[in-house]
């Protein structure tokens, strides 16, 4: 029903629950992204959590004065999410980049946003435009989540200079496998790539594992996470989950 990097919105119910949870000094945090009716990130399942509960984070934008990152994990009865999408489109995330995004952005994200996301990173706009638009072309679809989803998401300041840029795809066939992955390596030259490839069954590889491991010996492992845990599965048997591309003639 959910899966990891998943965005869930709560109902009243849930955010109660969270709050009961609470440690005292985390409250104030919580009750302000209640009140903004912002999104937490669904995550990997606590070991020993409650048939039923889903496992989520809220994290919090870095802490100017040391750019220290508050991350709270909390857990609420499935039935207190009251909705919940996958991880943004890269699409969204390039719309919201550069001076271009024009009076949409500023209506859905207030000006102090636009002038901040547009002068935080200037050298990203032209190589994630390309990138996003190459991947349509071919049609893989790209998603984004981690600190650059965020800060869409929130108007908040998540991105700095150093930060990664998390893309999560879902190749349909082994082909498209490989031209993502393709795309992925070419275009990490010029952006600060990171995140993981979701294989059938949810599970999720690292692309830059997966992509060390392509060269390794036959039988490499690499490690696989999914919502109830990680392991370790052969390359090789993970890539076989997924179909031959279909030949149209």
């Amino acid at each position: 029903m959910f899966a990891r990097h998943d965005l869930a919105w709560l109902s009243v119910e849930g955010w109660r629950a969270v709050l009961a949870a609470a440690a005292a000094d985390h409250v104030p945090a919580i009750a302000a992204w209640q009140r903004a009716d912002r999104p937490l990130v669904v995550r990997r399942a606590d070991v020993g959590q409650a048939p039923g509960e889903v496992a989520l984070g809220l994290a919090l934008p870095p802490r100017r004065a040391d750019g220290r990152k508050l991350r709270i994990p909390c857990r609420v009865p499935a039935s207190g999410v009251r909705r919940s999408i996958p991880p943004l489109p890269l699409a969204q995330l390039v719309a919201q980049l550069g001076a271009q995004c024009g009076a949409q952005c500023v209506i859905q994200c207030g000006v102090q946003f636009v002038a901040q996301f547009v002068n935080t990173l200037p050298h990203w706009r032209g190589a994630l435009g390309a990138l996003e638009a190459e991947a349509a072309g071919q049609g893989i679809a790209l998603r984004v989540y981690g600190s650059a989803a965020l800060q869409v998401l929130t108007g908040q300041a998540y991105l700095r200079d150093t930060s990664d840029i998390d893309l999560l795809v879902q190749p349909r066939d082994r082909a498209q496998l490989d031209a993502a992955l393709a795309l992925l390596c070419a275009y990490a030259n010029a952006l600060p790539l990171d995140g993981e490839i979701l294989f059938p069954g949810a599970r999720a590889v690292a692309w830059k594992e997966w992509a060390a491991a392509l060269g390794s010996a036959p039988g490499t492992r690499v490690l696989v996470k999914e919502i109830k845990g990680v392991s370790l599965v052969a390359a090789d048997a993970l890539r076989a989950t997924l179909q031959e591309a279909t030949c149209l003639g």
